[in-house]
């Protein structure tokens, strides 16, 4: 007996639908060519991706924004060296942040939260260089800790080479007034010999004076 329950009879007229093959194929109206996209992270080695939740602080409206979800990734440039924070809404795309690390930040656990933490930076996300504090939030603690580490690891990293250049610029400026030093003491020791010179040069001329004067005298 047939069902009279049109739920039920709608169900099945859809699985016979499903099972009746046509052998029917439908060609695209139009092919699209896959097109490769820059990202701006070809000459860069990601050494952290994460997912994660970002705000920056309102100082106008004294409270927290949202800036997005995403992948948070800290890249590497393959030549320089130098270690950025870059993240992106996960479905967008856009930049929420995007600022260099280096020695004199760090970064600290968000009180009362210990799946986030807090730093500052002169961010670059909006197109313009602006002093930001940011928060991001994960959905364990084990990624936060994580996050910090990572964060603080690449910090310390970029001491020595701030140091070493400071050393090398010390190193120059010693060795330049070393440099002149030693030019002033070469020219010194010229003056002196110089001087030493004429003053050698002098003597026989005094003594051949004073032999004439002895020999004018026995005369007389």
């Amino acid at each position: 007996m047939a069902s009279t329950d049109p739920e039920h009879r709608e169900e099945e007229e859809t699985a016979a639908a499903e099972d009746e093959d046509t052998g029917a194929q439908v060609a695209p109206i139009v092919r699209l060519e896959e097109v490769a996209v820059p990202t701006g992270e070809e000459d860069e080695t990601p050494i952290l991706d994460l997912k994660a939740k970002l705000y920056r602080f309102d100082k106008e409206g004294n409270q927290w924004k949202e800036r997005g979800a995403g992948a948070v990734k800290l890249l590497k440039h393959k030549d320089s060296g130098k270690v950025r924070l870059v993240m992106r809404q996960s479905k967008t795309l856009k930049i929420c942040a995007n600022h260099l690390i280096n020695s004199t930040m760090s970064v600290q656990e968000h009180s009362g939260n210990d799946k986030s933490c807090v730093w500052h930076a002169a961010d670059f996300a909006d197109g313009e260089l602006k002093n930001e504090l940011l928060c991001i939030r994960f959905p364990s603690v084990e990624n936060c800790k994580s996050f910090m580490e990572k964060f603080q690891e690449v910090a310390e990293s970029q001491k020595p080479k701030e140091e070493n250049k400071d050393a090398t610029d010390t190193a120059g400026l010693l060795e330049k007034l070393s440099v002149e030093e030693k030019k002033t003491e070469s020219k010194a020791g010229e003056e002196v010999a110089v001087a030493a010179k004429e003053e050698s040069g002098s003597k026989p001329e005094k003594a051949e004076e004073g032999k004439k004067d002895e020999e004018a005298a026995s005369s007389t």
